[in-house]
């Protein structure tokens, strides 16, 4: 039965659905609001232990993983989108099929993706840098992800949207 059939007033089902955008986009600024504030840390001491922004780690991960939301976030601990081995066939009750890797826990995750990203060619000539566009583009450049340029708008986004720059202000990377 449609709205409109149980009401028979129009403005009553115009409100309903406000009421509901509004709710799922609290909903959605709330879970935006848990993911940073839980994988700050993480992300703030692996770019002043590499080098790398904050803002590129921590939008990269919102993406990847849909805020920790994601199967493979949920599962693997994996917030990176990174191929490899699993054990979820051997975990009963886990219907549940993945090629990508699995992580002890997210913060592993988190140091397999800097760890990898610090193995490019490109990497040293960046590493202290905080611009996380120039970033971005190197990353694309070497195939981090198959949505190409998709990828880096959707990852821009999230940092612009987000502030997630802001984190980069707490850089205290001297390198070596």
């Amino acid at each position: 039965m449609t709205c409109k059939k149980m009401f028979s007033r129009g403005w009553f089902c115009a409100m309903l659905g406000i009421l509901l955008l509004i709710g799922n986009s609290a909903f959605s600024q709330r879970s935006v609001t848990n993911y940073v504030k839980k994988y700050k840390p993480t992300a703030i001491r692996i770019m002043n232990e590499t080098g790398i922004p904050a803002s590129v780690i921590m939008g990269v991960a919102m993406l990847e993983s849909g805020m920790g939301t994601s199967k493979n976030a949920k599962y693997l601990h994996n917030h990176f989108g990174i191929v490899g081995r699993n054990t979820l066939h051997k975990q009963k009750g886990v219907a549940y099929r993945s090629r990508y890797k699995e992580f002890a826990n997210a913060e592993a995750s988190f140091d397999y993706f800097a760890n990898m990203v610090s193995k490019k060619k490109w990497f040293s000539s960046l590493k202290g840098n905080t611009e996380y566009k120039l970033w971005l583009k190197h990353m694309n450049h070497a195939g981090y992800s198959s949505a190409g340029h998709e990828w880096v708008k959707r990852v821009t986004s999230m940092i612009s949207r987000y502030k997630l720059y802001k984190l980069d202000e707490q850089m205290a990377y001297t390198g070596s």
